[in-house]
């Protein structure tokens, strides 16, 4: 049983709907899910309701990198209303993106800092995009007390000395279809070498299919082929991979996974409870 740790599943990409696409996965043995509500503050109420009416579905919400020009005091208050629902269970993604400048890299680091300080307040793991921005990104982390919350450090595309700090921080490491492309072998580097108590699987859907299908539309049942190059490349069966992804998915996002007649409930651990 396969968890995919960061998908987009809004109406925009996919017009027959969330469930179809979620019940291909299942089918496929991906049983469980953490939808990411960015982009708008439509589509993060979205992810949330998608939670709200599955059972195997988590959300996260926040501001991607790309959006940051349109960060404000008053986005920022209902962003974190949400973030602190029984189905939100981090905030993001969010964090730094020097690839596009869809939004000036002074408001994009300025924003970040905002956003690790807000799930500081409320107690709740990032999720953190981060393209060629390196430096900035695990700078900002450490200053800004990322360590006190943890989190995922999403479609991971850097090398060993970020993946250690990262580590350090107390991030998880997710990989998606990237890791299964011929010429990733930074990815594939970390992906052998992480400790395996760290290591996730995602699709990031609709975006970055894996090898053989690479160029098409992602969706989460997708996932399997960079669970199976995971599993290559770490010299364990994919039994192993799937068992180990999905316990470090219910740490990471600090759930109770429970399973009954092949259907899963996840549901956010009692901070309580040990």
């Amino acid at each position: 049983m396969l968890f995919d740790t960061h998908c987009h599943l809004d109406s925009g990409h996919f017009p027959e709907g969330a469930d179809a696409v979620l019940e291909r996965a299942r089918d496929g043995g991906v049983r469980a899910f953490a939808c990411i509500g960015v982009g708008s503050l439509e589509l993060s109420r979205e992810a949330v309701a998608l939670a709200e009416r599955r059972p195997d579905v988590v959300a996260t919400v926040g501001v991607h990198p790309h959006d940051a020009n349109g960060f404000s005091p008053e986005l920022e208050a209902e962003l974190e209303a949400l973030v602190q629902g029984e189905r939100v269970v981090a905030f993001g993604e969010v964090g730094l993106d020097y690839h596009y400048d869809h939004s000036s890299r002074e408001t994009q680091r300025d924003v970040f800092r905002r956003s690790i300080a807000l799930a500081r307040r409320v107690g709740k793991p990032l999720v953190i995009h981060t393209r060629e921005a390196p430096t900035d990104t695990l700078g900002v982390l450490e200053e800004e007390g990322a360590r006190d919350v943890g989190g995922i450090i999403h479609c991971f595309s850097e090398d060993r000395a970020f993946a250690a700090r990262a580590l350090d921080l107390g991030f998880f490491l997710s990989f998606s279809g990237i890791l299964t492309f011929k010429n990733a072998l930074a990815i594939k580097d970390v992906a052998a070498w992480a400790p395996e108590d760290r290591v996730l699987v995602e699709t990031d859907s609709p975006y970055l299919a894996p090898v053989p299908l690479r160029g098409k539309r992602c969706e989460p049942s997708l996932v399997v082929h960079t669970a199976r190059h995971l599993a290559e490349l770490r010299g364990v069966s994919e039994e192993r991979v799937a068992e180990l992804t999905r316990d470090n998915a219910a740490r990471a996002f600090r759930l109770v996974l429970t399973e009954e007649s092949g259907r899963v409930r996840l549901d956010i651990r009692d901070p309580a409870r040990p």
